[in-house]
Parts: structure tokens; sequence; C-alpha cells
């Protein structure tokens, strides 16, 4: 009988996870360790790091907690030797900080386009080459998961134009430095969720009721439902994959 190549075994592997203090970064924080990863988690709020640390050690876990401000090139600069100090070197990256403007375009202020453009796209290039290129150096493999949104594909006109131009943007960054890095066995994939529970999709609840309810099946998707697509891109199971971004909106957008 043939082995299927498949595992979601990442013990000796290192990850970055970035925005990791709440939402979709904070499981895949969860997920990353619980399958023997050393965790990197990274966000502007060092006390929910530190509380998700905690909790990550609690259930047998490594993680270690790094304030970053992805808006800020220097820090992106730094984070990998800082991480490669405290667990060794990163081969696992979740490019997952993200912000969401909620406005039409010529209502946002310069200071929110920045903030937009800085958060969702420019720290995912950046970061992606700080990460890949001691990696070249030593002749080392891998994994980048960039968390786009469906809205790169999917913008209906009501706000948030400029996040739906970023996520596009994060879209054709997992292509292009996929095919760049291809040679040097760096895969480069991206999943594009729709609405799944987190903080932010609470807060559209609260001020818009239960808009969900259109949906196709009626609900809000749910984390733990991105655990095997992620593992799968970060997994020795992928080896192929690379410049794939895979939706994951549980049927509630046109295609």
């Amino acid at each position: 009988m043939t082995t299927p190549n498949f595992s979601i075994d990442l013990s000796g592997q290192t990850a970055i996870v970035t925005g990791a203090s709440a939402g979709l970064g904070l499981r895949f924080a969860k997920v990353l360790a619980a399958c023997g990863s050393k965790v990197a988690c990274t966000a502007r709020r060092k006390d929910k790091l530190d509380a998700l640390v905690s909790e990550i050690e609690a259930d047998g876990g490594v993680a270690q907690a790094f304030a970053l401000d992805v808006r800020d090139a220097q820090q992106l600069k730094a984070i990998i030797p800082s991480v490669t100090d405290a667990l060794g070197q990163p081969n696992i990256l979740v490019n997952n900080a993200g912000i969401v403007d909620a406005e039409h375009a010529t209502r946002m202020s310069q200071e929110l386009i920045d903030d937009v453009l800085d958060t969702n796209l420019r720290s995912v290039f950046t970061l992606s080459n700080e990460f890949a290129r001691p990696l070249i150096a030593e002749k080392s493999p891998g994994r980048i998961v960039n968390i786009a949104s469906i809205a790169a594909t999917n913008y209906g006109g009501n706000g948030a134009a400029l996040y739906s131009i970023t996520k596009a943007g994060v879209v054709r960054v997992t292509e292009a430095l996929a095919v760049e890095w291809s040679r040097f066995h760096i895969n480069v994939n991206g999943i594009a969720p729709g609405l799944f529970q987190t903080d932010m999709s609470d807060g559209m609840v609260e001020r818009s009721g239960e808009f969900y309810k259109q949906f196709p099946r009626g609900r809000i998707a749910q984390p733990e439902q991105m655990d095997s697509t992620l593992l799968f891109l970060v997994s020795p199971s992928s080896d192929a994959v690379t410049g794939t971004v895979v939706k994951i909106d549980d049927g509630q957008s046109p295609r």
C-alpha cells in the first residue's frame, strides 16, 4: 500500500505569526504550536501576546512574544534576527497582520491611507524579504503564507475600497515572490478568507445586525475551519505547491 505524502508534524520548525494578539492570528499561533513548531507571536499589543504565550506553554508548546508594529520598516528588519536569537532561524512566516478601513475612498484621511497601505501590503513584501534573505544565503527551504481576503477579488462599492486594493496586492505579492523564490525552495502561498468569527466580525454584527443570515449557509465561518489549509501550506505535504491562493469563505461570496 502506498503511504500518503501527508504530515502536519512541524517539530524542529520555527514560525513567525504577525497580528497574533487576536482573531485569526491568535488561532494560527496556537495551531502551529500544537503541531510542534516553536512560534514567535508578534503584534503591537504585547500584553495580549504574553497571555497567548502562557496559554501555548500551558499546553506544552514553545512560544515567545515579540512586540512588532508592521508599519515600521526598521522593526520589520530587526524582527528576524531577534527571533533567530531566541528560537532559531524561522522557516515559516504567516503574514497575517491587517486592518480594515471601512471608508469610501474619497473620505479617507492621508493618515488612514498610509496605515492601510503600510499594514496590509508594504509589511507583507518587506517582511517576506527579510525572512527569505537568510534562508537563501543558507540554502534552506521555507514556507510563507500570506493572509489576503475574499475582498481581493470581490468589492461591492460600499466602503473599504483600499482594503480590497491592498488585499489584491497581497495576492500578487504571493504569486510574484513564489516565482522568484521557487529555485530557492521557498514556497509562497496565500489564504483568502471570507468572514470568520473574530473581534472584527463581532463588531460588524453589533453595528449591522445579523447580516450573515443572508449568506447561503446563514452563518459566519469559524477560525478552526481554516486549520487544515494553514497546516497543509506550511507542512512538507505542500512541497510542490507555490504561488497558490486558497479561497476559504464558506460560500459567502460570488465568484
